[in-house]
């Protein structure tokens, strides 16, 4: 009697395991609930596995948690030294900001935790290129780097946690007046009331604080 050999069978349309196919799952799941919320369990889950197989292509959570912030930085248009460096600076600047309003768990984790995958180390190493191939120092380039990617985070952390809406702004402005009265905050109560009237949007606005810095590290370039 031969005996057959056991075979792992796939579903019908369902890609073969893999540590691409978990990390694209997880982001799934992190951009629909939250990266907290991210268990091997559910990912095994949504690809209909059992949850130890995955340790068959991963380590751990933690290497699960860098696999999906690589395909989140893969999306970052990478700064070209054949434009100018501003323009290519302030094109990486706008990607990266949407990209991240896109995945709003982002954000934290890449200013909270030290990540090495190869998609953020090629952004990286495309930006600090960028810079030293316009003319700035290795010192200069990093002060420069930190300065728009601070800006970067920043925004976007605070657009992504905002407690009222960009549409709701009006309706949340005229609501608060009677706090700030404008015999003790004249300049506060004068700016809230534009605002409410709809004669000043209050939406703070990425591309403006962006163009200061590029200026600043332009004239900082010019100076060396």
């Amino acid at each position: 009697m031969v005996r057959r050999k056991k075979t792992t069978r796939t579903g019908k349309g369902r890609k073969p395991l893999s540590a691409t196919a978990i990390f694209e799952a997880a982001l799934r799941l992190a951009d629909a609930h939250g990266v907290d919320s991210l268990s091997m369990r559910k990912i095994a889950l949504s690809l209909n596995v059992e949850a130890m197989s995955l340790y068959n292509h991963v380590q751990n959570k933690d290497s699960v948690i860098d696999g999906i912030l690589g395909l989140v930085v893969s999306q970052f248009e990478l700064p070209a030294i054949e434009n100018h460096w501003k323009v290519s600076m302030h094109q990486r600047a706008l990607s990266a900001h949407q990209v991240l309003l896109e995945h709003p768990w982002a954000a934290m984790l890449m200013i909270s935790q030290v990540t090495v995958n190869p998609a953020r180390l090629a952004w990286t190493e495309a930006t600090i290129a960028c810079l030293h191939h316009a003319g700035f120092s290795y010192p200069m380039a990093d002060h420069a780097w930190n300065a728009i990617d601070n800006h970067i985070f920043g925004f976007t952390l605070q657009a992504v946690s905002a407690p009222v809406d960009q549409d709701q702004y009006a309706a949340a402005a005229e609501h608060y007046l009677p706090v700030i009265p404008a015999t003790t905050y004249p300049h506060l109560h004068a700016m809230a009331t534009l605002i409410s009237q709809g004669e000043h949007s209050g939406v703070n606005d990425f591309e403006f604080g962006l163009r200061l810095i590029l200026d600043g590290l332009e004239r900082l370039l010019d100076a060396e």
